[in-house]
């Protein structure tokens, strides 16, 4: 039985599924779930995602690790979310391009493809058909790739600007106050400075530049790509950071004019009714 069959099989069996639940929950006929099991039939990049998103457990795992031979304790770390390929012990598959001279390419998702990349980012035919281009000044050895950004969460970088991604295989290498790139299944592609809590608790806390947005934790379990912050290319130039003290000075002026806001509409209206004082 191959790898993928004995995996979902042994899943499945250790969360005390049917056939019939499982593929209820990933929207699939049993005879479907059936066939992957059985060796029948091959799973597509969308059933590959669905068992993944289902179990917790990145595609690589589920395709290149028996975890039948994982111990009854690694198995358990597994389940709870820390994925064997995240210590960096195996390497990440990552789907690329190369030029005529067998260069690596730099392929670019601009905003209209970014959605399609969050299910297409592991296949051939998908990232074959990105526009490409080089940066001499980049190294050989590395990969790379560039993303479109829209928002303004990551100010003073301007919304539409172009982001350079470097390659992580090594989440655990992942630093703290550093910007990355991370793609993940419900989210798609996020740039944000990242807080690394791998080993205390799996999860990463993604950080804007813009103030007026509050930092968040992701579940490593739900990453799929992470890519380190090279540089970026826009043809915006940044807004001017404000003085700190004319920065307070601003918000301490919007707090007086709220507590007045707050006064007028709170008071109490007072009715005079016209009376005889005879």
């Amino acid at each position: 039985m191959n790898i993928f069959a004995s995996n979902i099989k042994l899943l499945r069996k250790r969360r005390g599924r049917t056939q019939d639940d499982v593929a209820f929950a990933l929207d699939m006929k049993r005879s479907t779930l059936s066939g992957y099991e059985n060796e029948v039939a091959q799973p597509g990049i969308d059933a590959l995602l669905s068992f993944s998103k289902y179990y917790g457990i990145s595609v690589d795992t589920l395709l290149k690790v028996d975890l039948s031979k994982l111990s009854q304790s690694e198995l358990m770390q597994l389940e709870r979310g820390y994925d064997v390929f995240i210590s960096g012990s195996k390497i990440r598959i990552l789907t690329t391009t190369v030029d005529n001279n067998n260069n690596e390419n730099i392929e670019v998702v601009n905003q209209k493809a970014s959605a399609g990349y969050r299910v297409g980012f592991a296949d051939p035919e998908y990232i074959r058909i990105l526009p490409t281009f080089q940066m001499p000044f980049l190294s050989r050895d590395r990969k790379y790739r560039t993303f479109q950004i829209s928002g303004d969460s990551m100010l003073p970088i301007p919304d539409g600007s172009w982001v350079t991604g470097e390659f992580v295989q090594n989440w655990n290498l992942i630093r703290d106050g550093v910007p990355y790139i991370i793609l993940t299944l419900d989210d798609g592609i996020m740039f944000k400075v990242v807080t690394n809590h791998l080993k205390q608790d799996a999860k990463l806390t993604l950080h804007s530049l813009n103030p007026l947005y509050e930092p968040y934790d992701i579940e490593i379990r739900d990453v799929r790509e992470v890519w380190k912050f090279v540089h970026y290319i826009s043809s915006q130039l940044p807004e001017p950071n404000l003085p700190r003290e004319e920065l307070a000075a601003t918000v301490a002026t919007l707090k007086k004019d709220l507590e007045k806001l707050k006064k007028q509409v709170v008071a109490p209206q007072v009715l005079r009714l016209p009376f005889d004082e005879s």
